[in-house]
């Protein structure tokens, strides 16, 4: 193979590894936002007075293991009004939000 050929494979391969970094992070979160949606329902924190606290969302001095993406993820829920947070560092869903984008709603 010329030298020509293999600059652009290898940059054809460092593209396809960005993109594949870039879907895998990305597929995590998503998981990370449904673990988060799914716990707060099965906690049934739905308004202020039934907020409860996640222990994922806490900071902490030494990560250990994988990364966790639920704190970043929880970060975008509020920020995007899907949750919400008190002054205790309570959490509970948004009442009346459409809390999927592929629109499986449980009012209908």
């Amino acid at each position: 193979m010329s030298e020509t050929v293999k600059i652009i494979l290898m940059i054809l391969l460092t593209i396809g590894a960005f993109i594949l970094s870039r879907w895998i992070a990305g597929w995590q979160m998503n998981k990370a936002g449904e673990s988060i949606i799914r716990d707060l329902k099965a906690r049934k924190a739905v308004d202020p007075e039934s907020a409860v606290e996640l222990p994922y969302c806490k900071s902490r001095m030494f990560r250990l293991g994988l990364r966790d993406y639920r704190p970043r993820v929880m970060e975008q829920l509020v920020k995007h009004d899907v949750v919400r947070i008190l002054e205790g560092g309570k959490y509970y869903l948004r009442e009346g939000r459409n809390l999927s984008e592929k629109g499986d709603r449980t009012d209908s």
